[in-house]
């Protein structure tokens, strides 16, 4: 029953340019080579300096490592963005403001049809190489908040970029102040739109619930329409506790839906 009161909806389907994919294809592909570029030039480690005796908690790291982390990737492309003629056409860099779905904002020059750039909105999730099951499923926005951001804009590109670090305390020679140093050791950058559907799971705690990722250090792609995936978490939801009613109440809230649509 569940299935024929969605179907017999009249939504509001958003629609992707023509060149959706290429321009996604294209941020990921810039955004790997920039972290990459940093990595082979020795530019992945960050300096916590402390006056402990022991150095940083180990157990307990991973709880700080999110903002380090962050922080370190918009340095490296700020870095790029300050050369105006940099090879990856990177014209903007922007951190997310407090409560955005995006931690980074990159905006790339690109020629297309009717516009002259293209946008990436960047969730950074950081994961220890040390503590077994870091940051492995992490939560990465409000369902209501991402399904809504889709409608309202069908070109818009959410990467995930997936930081993999490992933490090691050493003594400074000249301060004997113990120092930590964070050291990125690995990356994946992907679009959450072409995330596979196995890959994705819906947790209905929290408001509207959160869109997870299984494991984020194992993904898999599946090449779709915003359409198509907006559809994909929409089941998601209603198979979860919510059901039908509590995804409709979402629908028409957020204005999913024309009209009054009630079956």
């Amino acid at each position: 029953m569940t299935e024929a009161k969605y179907e017999n909806l009249v939504f509001k389907v958003p629609q992707e340019s023509e060149d959706y994919r290429e321009c996604s294809g294209f941020v990921v592909g810039a955004i790997e080579k920039i972290i990459q570029g940093a990595m082979d030039e020795n530019r992945n480690r960050i300096i916590i300096n402390t006056n402990l005796k022991l150095g940083l908690p180990m157990e307990n790291v991973n709880k700080i490592a999110g903002p380090f982390i962050e922080a370190w990737a918009y340095e490296v492309f700020s870095d790029v963005l300050a050369d105006e003629n940099n090879e990856y056409h990177l014209v903007n860099v922007e951190a997310g403001e407090r409560l955005n779905m995006a931690d980074l904002i990159l905006q790339f020059k690109r020629r297309r049809k009717r516009r002259s750039s293209v946008t990436g909105n960047i969730d950074v999730k950081a994961t220890s190489q040390d503590i077994k099951g870091s940051g492995k499923s992490p939560n990465i926005t409000s369902f209501a908040r991402i399904r809504t951001a889709y409608v309202k804009d069908p070109d818009l590109i959410f990467i995930i970029l997936s930081i993999k670090h490992q933490v090691y305390s050493q003594r400074n020679r000249e301060t004997q102040m113990m120092m930590g140093v964070m050291e990125i050791i690995s990356f994946n950058a992907y679009d959450l739109k072409y995330l596979a559907e196995a890959d994705l799971r819906y947790n209905p705690a929290l408001g509207s619930g959160q869109i997870q990722i299984r494991d984020i250090h194992y993904v898999s792609q599946e090449i779709r329409t915003v359409w198509e995936f907006c559809q994909l978490l929409d089941r998601k939801c209603i198979a979860s506790k919510k059901g039908f009613e509590g995804w409709y109440h979402y629908a028409t809230r957020y204005g999913w839906v024309k009209g009054d649509n009630q079956t």
